[in-house]
């Protein structure tokens, strides 16, 4: 093997390393940090989904319990 092919094959090995390093890998990192990201986000909306799915029930509980309020006439003065 001479010189010149030695040099072709270490100029090939470096851009494939280059190529791994700085593009592959960066983006399976990425990748694994969004999937994470959504995969929490998914739990948290699944848990607030759960406690709206709660209040309502004790909502409806304190309605059915009597009036509202004091209701107060009201009466328009003229000056």
């Amino acid at each position: 093997m001479s010189i010149l092919g030695f040099l072709f094959l270490a100029f090939i090995a470096y851009l494939v390393l280059k190529l791994v390093f700085n593009f592959i890998i960066p983006i399976y990192r990425t990748t694994k940090r969004v999937r994470k990201g959504v995969r929490e986000m998914h739990e948290r909306m699944n848990g607030q989904y759960q406690q709206k799915e709660n209040y309502p029930q004790q909502d409806q509980n304190n309605n059915t319990k009597g009036g509202v309020g004091e209701y107060i006439d009201f009466e328009e003065i003229k000056d």
